[in-house]
């Protein structure tokens, strides 16, 4: 990258947390062009604990000249890594081991906007009564069929860093509640950059952070996995429903 190339280092998330001395201070000091491609993002199933790429959100987007991406499908993913490999700065784009939802990717290599998200679901509920999911990453679809229940918007972020904060302060302007969900640590997590960015806005909005629980998550099946941890859509329906009972299913 010194010399002018253009390197891609596709490696899973719970191996990059090995290099991160490196990552720190070969990359990110001198704010060179590296994309890390973030194979097993969120949980492994089989894989167990030791494999889970559940801690690089928080790990990366502290680091100054960092950006990180979170592609909610296939297609998104080539787009966001395309995207990515076209910025002068170190950049991770995260994805989950498995199968997608079935999108197809572009045969071209289009480029998104950086730093902006996109609203997937607007909630026709009346003002005083309307809440907007964040989605960040591949539960975004769990968060549209929870959305079509409880009648919410839903923004699909992309972009954990840079977030999108016009994006976020526009739904804060109409909206009343905000929850936020990804496939990964709540700890220092997407939905604490959300609450950083609100902050500092100076605007005081009810938040639910939704993610992956301050505990190591053993080797299993993937969607029971998912379940336990409260981010399948039943789940993510009962924890609103729990922190904000008055947006009722409408089902």
């Amino acid at each position: 990258a010194c010399e002018g190339m253009k390197p891609v280092v596709a490696i899973y998330s719970t191996f990059l947390q090995r290099a991160y001395d490196q990552l720190i201070h070969d990359v990110a000091i001198q704010d060179l062009p590296v994309l890390f491609a973030l194979d097993r993002a969120g949980l492994v199933g089989a894989d167990g604990a030791t494999h889970a790429g559940a801690y690089d959100i928080p790990y990366l987007r502290c680091i100054p000249n960092m950006l990180v991406l979170t592609p909610a499908d296939e297609a998104e993913c080539r787009d966001l890594l395309t995207t990515a490999f076209h910025q002068p700065h170190p950049s991770a784009v995260r994805y989950p081991r498995g199968a997608g939802v079935g999108t197809i990717p572009s045969k071209e290599l289009r480029t998104i906007p950086l730093g902006k998200g996109e609203l997937r679901r607007q909630s026709t509920a009346p003002a005083g009564q309307r809440l907007a999911i964040l989605a960040f990453g591949t539960l975004l679809y769990s968060a549209l069929e929870v959305a079509e229940q409880i009648d919410a918007s839903v923004a699909n972020m992309r972009f954990v860093k840079p977030l999108d904060i016009e994006l976020l302060k526009s739904l804060a302007q109409d909206h009343d509640c905000f929850v936020t969900i990804e496939d990964g640590a709540i700890m220092g997590g997407a939905g604490s950059a959300c609450l950083e960015a609100l902050a500092a806005m100076g605007i005081n909005k009810p938040l639910l952070q939704l993610g992956l629980p301050d505990q190591f998550v053993e080797h299993g099946d993937y969607k029971f996995l998912m379940g336990e941890c409260g981010l399948n859509a039943t789940g993510i329906a009962q924890s609103i429903a729990t922190r904000f009972p008055q947006f009722n299913s409408v089902s």
